[in-house]
Parts: structure tokens; sequence; C-alpha cells
């Protein structure tokens, strides 16, 4: 069978920067559904017409991932907003009552925290990022009926998507 619209690709994978530094893999396998937004568009398009055994690797620039990095979605809020426990690297999906309204499907993440302030990053974490993405196709098979339905494969494990579109997740 070969890589198609509403197909489950099973990839082992590993992502890494321009400087081949490692970010993210998965020797194991993730499955992806084609069509929906498991997988960024360029390595759908990559995929296209593959079967299991087929290897790739593909450079993608940051318009084509997870957009440039934009320094107008840093915020900074008041501390007392935010739970007690609270430490960088932490993510927010929503933000607590009281803080500057935020685009919807935004992820903050806390980069920095003082006396009273708190430093929010908007960004994607891979934002301004030209990846590399190098992949070996393990399956390639028809979606089940709840992965058709949902239009994705990850229905699990929504954080393997260091390859989901931007936005989505």
């Amino acid at each position: 069978m070969q890589v198609a619209p509403d197909t489950v690709v099973t990839l082992a994978w590993r992502l890494t920067d321009a400087q081949n530094e490692d970010l993210a893999d998965d020797e194991a396998g993730t499955d992806f559904y084609v069509g929906g937004g498991d997988l960024l568009p360029a390595i759908e398009r990559d995929l296209l017409g593959k079967s299991a055994g087929d290897r790739g690797a593909l450079q993608i620039e940051p318009p084509d991932a997870f957009g440039d990095y934009e320094p107008e979605r840093l915020r900074m809020e008041d501390r007392s907003l935010f739970p007690e426990l609270l430490e960088p690297g932490m993510q927010f999906e929503q933000l607590p009552p009281g803080c500057a309204p935020a685009e919807p499907g935004s992820l903050f993440t806390v980069t920095d925290i003082a006396e009273s302030k708190v430093m929010l990053d908007g960004n994607h974490p891979l934002a301004g990022m030209a990846l590399r993405v190098h992949y070996r196709i393990l399956e390639v098979r028809e979606p089940d009926p709840d992965e058709r339905e949902a239009r994705s494969a990850l229905l699990e494990d929504v954080d393997s998507g260091m390859f989901l579109v931007k936005g989505s997740g």
C-alpha cells in the first residue's frame, strides 16, 4: 500500500535542527493520519506515493514548519494571576483570568519569573528554526473508524506531534 490521503503511516523518525542537533525521535514508530492535521504539509508531500521500507530526509524552513519567531508573542503578566506552583518551562493552553486576551489555540511557555511578573512566550517552541526530518516508513494502512472521524492517528498521544500542523493539537 502507498501513502495517500486518508491513510495512516507509521514512521520511525528523527528530528534535528539545521546544525544536526537532535530535537526528538521515535525509532519504535509513530502513527500519523495523512490528510488531517498530524503532519506538516512539507512532510506529507514528501511521503505521498511511498511505501513501507522507503526512507526520506528533508529540510523544512521556518515558514513551512512552525513559523518565524515573532517577538510580539512575548508577554509579561502579573505573577499574582498564576498558581503558586509555577516554574520556567511550564505551559498554559489557557491563561488565568485577568491576563490579556490571547488568540484561540495559543500555547504559552513560562520563560522567566520575577517577584511580581511572569514572562510568557506564545511562539511554538520550534518557531524560527529550520528543521531536518529523517524518516523510515514502517507501515501504511487504512485508518480505523475513530482515526478517520478525527482525521488524526494521534488520539492517545497529542504531544507526539513534532510534526503537528501549526495551531493543531
